[in-house]
């Protein structure tokens, strides 16, 4: 620790007495400065020992010495050093009187004793202070490399709360708490969530102190990682504010945990790409060859159901199943590391944090750039992923309002999901279309998450709001509504009539009100108009979605 006036005293060079502040004498001394201004304070920081002669102060006025002590107290003056036999051959009572009232401790320095001695002594005592703390810090990063080497960031968290006297957590890109030491400090670290995504919003690197309540402690929390966005966090609880060894140790372990994002930032990187090949050999129907290259990172993922989801958050071109080979190897761009705001990024730190916590594979390769950024998906059915991935659809959904704007059609910059059934190593390339279909879907309704198993379970109808469609029932209609307008019969409606009856002739004239004859010559009149024949059933099915279509403005 720096020194403070009762090191001071007790060096038995200096022989300095103390006449005042007894009390006071454990207050750490941060430099020593030698004054003889009546007014010294503008020159003063806090902390400093002030040594003087009373060259030019009155030291045996009371009211000028209450005066000159107590604005010497309010500068944060530590100690007065007051030389005798020079000015004076003792320490005037007014001044002595002064320093007891204010509380400050007071030094009577003998002629023998230079100034310059005591700045040195407290110069001295500084540098060894500031060397123990240093050699303490070399020390710390020591430990800190080795318990990182040896036991990963576990270690390296024990061994950082153990020099700190206190407790340490790392949080990943989610903000979700990764390890604590000691083991009690997990729930304190749970409960600081809210800061950490917070502190993650701002450019990395970054730091902020969160002042506890009453009785709690003071926890640092910083940002890991060099990229734009922090790659994880850590939090560091103490008592009080760290010593000079106590920051050289959490700076240590704030250099070390950055190695080690980066480091598995490039295998991230390496995984992606062994993950793109993966991908392509599923989709090319080579499913042994893609467990082959899997191996054990993605192995254990190939032998159960899995889902297979595609993301956009802009339009892109639509890709067929046949395109995987043009699937951009992994690595090139990572969506982690896009602009904040990103939902892409959003989704892939989601997925990924919540397969990391529940200890399963979860594949994720990055397809396109720039605006034709998509991102595919292959995670276990009903795994933690499939679930983050459905719970971070459901949040954009809320924020953009909550309501489902059906048949509006979704803004351009605006994240879209679609899931696959659960297939298998076999069916990839049919689940990979599946979730385009999805997706597709999706788009077009002006939804951020659609399920393939949703739609067969709702109805085709909604689906033909499509513009084309329209356009397709409208031209393919307009002769008949042409033909009934002039009021020589009704034969759009006499149509409908006949195709909801399945042709049956009198349930349909039934419904028209008409007799069976007059509808048989109006189904003639809809042949000989549209040229079509109505035994056709492509045909009957085609009439049938334009007038559901036109029905459906």
């Amino acid at each position: 620790m720096p020194p403070t006036l009762a090191s001071l005293v007790h060096h038995s060079a200096l022989k300095l007495t103390v006449r005042a502040g007894e009390d006071r004498l454990d207050v750490p001394v941060r430099w020593a400065h030698v004054s003889e201004l009546a007014d010294p304070v503008p020159y003063m920081e806090g902390g400093e020992l002030l040594l003087v002669t009373a060259l030019k102060l009155d030291a045996e006025d009371p009211e000028a010495m209450r005066r000159y002590v107590k604005r010497l107290v309010g500068a944060g003056v530590v100690g007065l050093g007051f030389a005798v036999g020079v000015n004076y051959e003792e320490i005037p009572k007014a001044l002595v009187d002064a320093a007891e009232e204010e509380g400050l401790p007071l030094l009577e320095v003998p002629r023998r004793t230079p100034f310059l001695a005591i700045s040195k002594a407290v110069s001295a005592a500084i540098a060894a202070d500031q060397y123990r703390a240093v050699t303490a810090g070399f020390a710390a990063q020591r430990e800190l490399t080795r318990q990182a080497l040896a036991e990963g960031p576990e270690g390296l968290l024990a061994a950082l709360a153990s020099q700190v006297d206190g407790w340490a957590a790392l949080y990943d890109a989610s903000g979700a708490v990764v390890a604590t030491a000691p083991e009690w400090a997990g729930r304190r670290a749970a409960r600081l969530t809210a800061d950490v995504e917070r502190l993650r919003e701002r450019p990395a690197p970054a730091s902020s102190v969160v002042g506890g309540p009453e009785n709690e402690d003071r926890v640092e929390l910083h940002s890991i990682g060099t990229g734009r966005r922090p790659r994880a966090a850590l939090a560091v609880g103490t008592a009080a504010a760290p010593g000079t060894a106590e920051r050289y140790a959490v700076h240590s372990a704030i250099a070390l945990l950055t190695l080690t994002t980066e480091r598995s930032r490039s295998l991230h990187a390496a995984e992606q790409r062994i993950g793109a090949a993966v991908l392509r050999m599923l989709l090319a129907g080579e499913p042994d060859h893609a467990r082959a290259v899997a191996g054990d990172l993605y192995g254990g993922l190939l032998d159960a159901p899995f889902r297979m989801i595609v993301a956009e958050s802009a339009p892109v071109a639509r890709m067929s199943v046949d395109s995987h080979a043009h699937l951009e190897v992994a690595g090139k761009t990572n969506p982690a590391d896009r602009a904040e705001g990103d939902p892409l990024a959003g989704l892939t730190e989601a997925v990924e944090a919540a397969a990391a916590r529940a200890g399963e594979a979860v594949l994720v390769v990055p397809e396109g750039d720039g605006e034709g950024m998509r991102l595919v998906v292959l995670a276990a059915d009903g795994g933690a992923a499939v679930g983050a991935c459905a719970d971070y659809a459901s949040a954009m959904e809320a924020a953009r309002g909550g309501a489902v704007r059906e048949q509006t059609g979704a803004d351009e910059d605006e994240l879209v999901i679609g899931e696959s059934a659960p297939v298998g190593p076999i069916a990839a390339a049919a689940g990979y279309k599946q979730a385009e279909q999805a997706l597709s879907v999706a788009r077009r309704r002006g939804r951020v998450f659609v399920e393939h198993e949703q739609l067969a379970a709702g109805s085709v109808v909604p689906l033909l709001a499509d513009d084309a469609v329209k356009a397709f029932a409208d031209g393919l209609l307009r002769p008949l509504y042409e033909h009934d307008a002039t009021g020589r019969g009704d034969l759009v409606a006499s149509l409908r009539a006949w195709l909801s009856r399945h042709g049956q002739w009198d349930a349909a004239a039934a419904d028209l009100g008409v007799h069976r004859h007059t509808l048989r010559y109006r189904m003639r009149r809809v042949e000989e108009i549209l040229g079509r024949s109505l035994d056709d059933p492509d045909v009957r099915m085609e009439l049938w979605l334009a007038l559901k279509a036109t029905s459906a403005e």
